[in-house]
């Protein structure tokens, strides 16, 4: 990597959604998230981006919250 702040990759493709509304995720980016035949997939569309987040196990949800700061998440006002 070129620099010290360059910390994370991005890969970027094109894909053509076919007349059936289907698009074929490229092996490139299904090799690096370690997509599986038949895992699920939640779609999350926002301001006209649509995010692809693959659904894992729970067990493997374990722990990835370790350390994270929540004293951010929600201000005091919020509550009823």
């Amino acid at each position: 990597m070129p620099t010290a702040l360059y910390y994370r990759c991005i890969d970027m493709d094109t894909v053509v959604v076919s007349s059936k509304y289907q698009i074929v995720i490229p092996q490139n980016v299904r090799k690096r998230i370690d997509l599986k035949p038949g895992q699920k997939i939640v779609i999350i569309e926002k301001d006209g981006v649509i995010h692809l987040i693959p659904q894992k196990p729970i067990r493997e949800m374990r722990g990835f919250l370790k350390g994270i700061d929540t004293s951010q998440l929600r201000d005091e006002e919020d509550r009823f």
